[in-house]
């Protein structure tokens, strides 16, 4: 399966017809800078191209009112001057003759996307459409929106399809109204994440996905998650005034696609800097497409401010979600308007100010770093196994490369001089095709890997492959150790490798770059552990290589370990090295493979409380880190240096 790209030609046709200087920046120009840029990249050719159709009335009945329905077909007939007193009675609004055809082919395009993922033709994909839709209400345009897109899609896929549990995500930076007063009577929550100034940039973004969005996401475990994709939350842009870079679009579509196995259907809102938002709606479509996220640029510490927000939005919704208690947020003490069995159908992420300030964009350094995504290319292998024998049972994707080279045998035998488990044939040719594996990653030949060694070396290989890593370019190197795998004992605090294991005896910081914490048991545990502690350090610490290693017992169900290298593939800008114990199962392989390979991860199951124990090992660990890895802050420190 696929990714989709969904778009009409028509829906450039309304355009301002007066002088507006609010409105005139809603331009046609929006889609078609978009869509240049998208087939420079070759992108839209890697897509399935599909032309979007007009939605029925009764389809825009789903939410509207018919008497609006008819306001806006009415507008068809309208000569400029009416059309300019009609848009005076709303906010921030115009209409054309052709408003209603463009609106109705919006909404369609959303439509057609979420029937194409829902029937299994494509995994997930982007309607390009204007106008935008989430402000839209009922019975009323607002913000540039006419027709509610998302909010019809959401019905349309309860209604035709019979989902019950439908995640909306709005990362637009103008609160998604619209969608909100829509979904309230449901009768279901929907969180709203406001950013108090304007300035927020990466690392807020992706706090904020990490301690509130994900969280609740994974509880509420949505069949299919709708992203209301507006980029005026990106770097450059006249309305938002923030500066989210268009990777951070990349990593945050890549997140998502854990959810809902990878059915992420994404419609787009705002965004009117026409380069930032073409770059930005370039890095969402090559994460939709599997590709690994450039990594983010800048330093990964939040605003004080935008965790002053994040801490509020988690006590406010604690009550409902078990997610959030279990992380140790204290709980609102005003009685729940929800009943116990309550869940959001949606959740709306915004980045609204509460304030404007003064902001003043360096025209040099925005260009700088909009032209930053075209310094990462992507390498012409995406995905290399290295087996211990040929398999031809294992169902890899089949344009997974079975590596079979090998480091020369002179390489390979000093690197497995001072380890006497490197010393049996086995145990030396294995190492020799992590070595050739590695270098492939780093000279940027292959972009993520899987090798398998043997049990008895597992230890060894990976003390070779963190040292070989250092010394052959990597400037920081993560390992996350799974299972009976002991840190080096001679590797050094020197801020270059921050090793992290899972499965540890008991919780402990032995320094800010050994940390060591035991296998949560339940799903909900071994979540608020990658969530809360193993991505936050890993986006604080900022990789350019990740080894995970898969030592013995070391316990992982599959659905697990996939989630694990899914989510890493992220801080490293993919450059992943999976090591797996020979004793591990085949299917394990095929599994890793798939997730670095850009496919979603299977589900883990219900979710199921974290233990106390886990709990308040988790958060004894958490204090400690902090102050040195800031991705880890849900609450501000007055006057720290992440303050607003």
């Amino acid at each position: 399966m696929g990714t989709a790209l969904v778009y009409h030609e028509d829906m450039t046709a309304a355009r301002l017809l007066w002088d507006d200087p609010e409105c005139e920046i809603e331009c046609p120009e929006r889609l078609t800078t978009a869509l240049e840029r998208l087939q420079q990249r070759g992108l839209e050719q890697r897509c399935l191209q599909l032309a979007a159709r007009e939605a029925s009335e009764a389809e825009l009945g789903l939410v509207h009112s018919p008497e609006y329905v008819a306001l806006v077909r009415g507008t068809q007939a309208l000569g400029t001057g009416e059309l300019q007193t009609l848009s005076g009675q709303y906010d921030a609004v115009y209409f054309h003759p052709s408003t209603f055809h463009c609106a109705r082919l919006a909404v369609g395009a959303a439509l057609q996307l979420v029937d194409a993922v829902l029937a299994g033709a494509v995994r997930n994909g982007l309607a390009l459409v204007r106008p935008p839709g989430h402000h839209s209400q009922r019975a009323a345009a607002n913000g540039f929106c006419v027709f509610n897109n998302v909010a019809i899609a959401a019905r349309h896929a309860q209604r035709q399809h019979g989902l019950h549990r439908i995640l909306i995500v709005d990362w637009d930076v103008h609160h998604g109204q619209g969608i909100q007063y829509i979904f309230e009577d449901d009768p279901r929550a929907s969180t709203d994440a406001p950013w108090p100034q304007v300035g927020m940039g990466n690392a807020d973004y992706v706090a904020a996905f990490l301690h509130v969005l994900l969280p609740v996401a994974f509880e509420f475990n949505p069949e299919l998650v709708l992203v209301s994709a507006g980029f005026d939350s990106a770097i450059g842009d006249p309305e938002g005034q923030m500066q989210a870079t268009p990777e951070c679009f990349a990593h945050l579509t890549q997140l998502l696609q854990v959810l809902a196995g990878g059915r992420v259907c994404a419609v787009l809102e705002g965004g009117y800097h026409l380069e930032s938002l073409s770059q930005s709606v370039c890095m969402m479509v090559q994460a939709l497409l599997g590709d690994p996220a450039p990594p983010l640029s800048g330093p990964m510490v939040p605003h004080g401010s935008a965790l002053e927000s994040i801490q509020s939005v988690r006590v406010a919704q604690a009550p409902h979600w078990m997610s959030l208690q279990q992380q140790g947020v204290a709980p609102v003490l005003s009685p729940s308007p929800y009943s116990p069995e309550g869940r959001p159908s949606s959740l709306l992420l915004t980045g609204r100010p509460e304030f404007k300030a003064a902001a003043t964009q360096d025209v040099a350094a925005l260009s700088s770093l909009l032209d930053q995504p075209r310094l990462n290319p992507m390498p012409p292998v995406r995905t290399a196994v290295a087996l211990a024998a040929p398999d031809a049972a294992l169902a890899l994707p089949s344009d997974v490369l079975c590596e079979e080279g090998s480091a020369p045998q002179e390489e390979t035998q000093a690197w497995a001089r001072p380890h006497e488990a490197l010393a049996q044939d086995r145990a030396l040719t294995a190492l020799g095709k992590v070595l050739y594996l590695l270098d492939r990653i780093l000279d940027g030949q292959v972009s993520s890997g899987i090798a398998v060694t043997p049990a008895c070396a597992a230890a060894a290989t990976l003390d070779v492959a963190i040292r070989c890593g250092l010394s052959h370019g990597a400037q920081r190197l993560l390992c996350l150790a799974v299972g009976q795998l002991d840190r080096p004992p001679d590797l050094t605090d020197d801020g270059r490798n921050l090793w992290l294991n899972i499965g540890g005896k008991e919780a402990a910081a032995l320094s800010m770059f050994h940390v060591s914490v035991p296998l949560p048991g339940t799903t909900g545990g071994f979540l608020s552990c990658v969530l809360a502690l193993v991505l936050p350090l890993a986006y604080s610490f900022q990789p350019d290589l990740v080894l995970v290693a898969l030592g013995p017992a070391h316990g992982l169900r599959d659905p697990q370990a996939a989630l694990l290298a899914a989510l890493l593939r992220g801080p490293a800008g993919g450059r992943v090295l999976a090591l797996v114990d020979e004793e591990s199962t085949p299917q394990l392989v095929v599994v890793l493979a798939r997730v670095l390979h850009g496919e979603a991860a299977p589900s883990l199951g219900p979710f199921s409380m974290a233990s106390p124990e886990d709990v308040q090992a988790l958060m004894q660990l958490r204090g400690q880190l902090e102050p040195r890895w800031k991705m880890l802050q849900v609450a501000s420190e007055a006057g720290g240096p992440g303050s607003g």
